[in-house]
């Protein structure tokens, strides 16, 4: 956990200390300060190698990612972001979106945009790798989209996230990241539009059950489309037609499962005797080659450099 002031910097140099945090947790962008000899702010950052949860309040700035920024400095990842206090204004895409306390917006930082806010902002913003939306939701394109946050899973999201910042200090890495993973997860349900009240039939709770069931059983290495569909009652067609409507295969998602699972164990201590070729015999995988090349299409590394990465495991 990182927490940075302009307080412990010359006044005539605090707004390049702070463009220069705000470039290390994004990416390369354009600042414009309305005082930039007197500029004052602070920030918190709970980073893992996946993601970083940040806080922050300052003075007014405007944020720009121009194209040359853009062609200069890809950043394919996402950004979820969200005022405590105060106001967002973002424009992208030619669109100028306001967001206020109770609304949110998931952003790709892949596209020139502008945002602006002044200093009643308390703002919350959530880096996610690109990997982590759009594998769960079967799309390439890069996705931008308002989330309502007072109301239903985004009011549960918004408490999950706003939680994990106040309990940033009493988590280990391992336990921040599952429960930004279950966060992330229902970022993508609400980007899906998988919160309508008013879906036609019941697919939406048999895809959430069939998720449930997966993720609770991802670890037994005969799990099947068949034998959920099976344990939970339905056929295996109705599970099919859940996962297919979220974009998704009962195959596809048992694999998420197992390599979540994997990634979580590659983490913990318990389990740091077993090779990779033995976890991946324990979660399906044919081979620990097959493991190790599904695992860097979702997470973007190795295996093996994840567990050198932890080296108290």
């Amino acid at each position: 956990m990182v927490e940075q002031t302009t307080a412990d910097v010359e006044p005539r140099e605090r707004a390049d200390s702070w463009s220069e945090q705000v470039d290390f947790h994004h990416t390369r962008l354009d600042f414009r300060y309305a005082r930039p000899d007197s500029f004052s702010g602070e920030m918190t950052s709970q980073r893992s190698d996946t993601y970083d949860l940040i806080t922050w309040r300052s003075d007014r700035v405007e944020y720009e990612r121009t194209p040359r920024l853009v062609r200069q400095a890809p950043a394919p990842d996402y950004r979820f972001v969200f005022p405590l206090e105060g106001e967002l204004t973002l424009r992208q895409d030619g669109r100028q979106v306001r967001l206020t306390p109770g609304r949110g917006r998931l952003m790709t930082l892949d596209a020139p945009f502008e945002l602006l806010h002044d200093s009643t902002l308390r703002g919350v913003i959530l880096s996610i790798p690109a990997c982590e939306i759009e594998g769960p939701l079967n799309r390439k394109a890069p996705l931008d989209t308002g989330v309502d946050l007072s109301t239903g899973l985004g009011r549960v999201l918004h408490g999950m996230v706003v939680g994990l910042h106040d309990e940033r200090t009493r988590l280990d890495a391992t336990q921040f990241d599952a429960v930004t993973d279950r966060a992330v997860e229902l970022l993508c349900m609400l980007a899906a539009g998988d919160d309508r009240p008013d879906v036609p039939d019941h697919l939406a709770e048999v895809e959430a059950v069939v998720r449930r069931y997966a993720r609770g059983h991802a670890a037994d290495p005969g799990l099947t489309g068949t034998s959920m569909a099976r344990a939970l009652g339905w056929s295996l067609r109705q599970v099919q037609l859940a996962l297919q409507r979220a974009g998704t295969t009962p195959r596809e998602l048992i694999r998420e499962e197992r390599l979540r699972v994997v990634r979580d164990r590659l983490q913990c201590a318990e389990y740091a005797h077993m090779t990779i070729s033995e976890l991946a015999c324990a979660m399906g995988f044919s081979s620990a080659s097959a493991l190790s090349t599904a695992f860097r299409q979702r997470f973007g590394t190795s295996p093996r450099e994840l567990r050198r990465r932890h080296p108290h495991v």
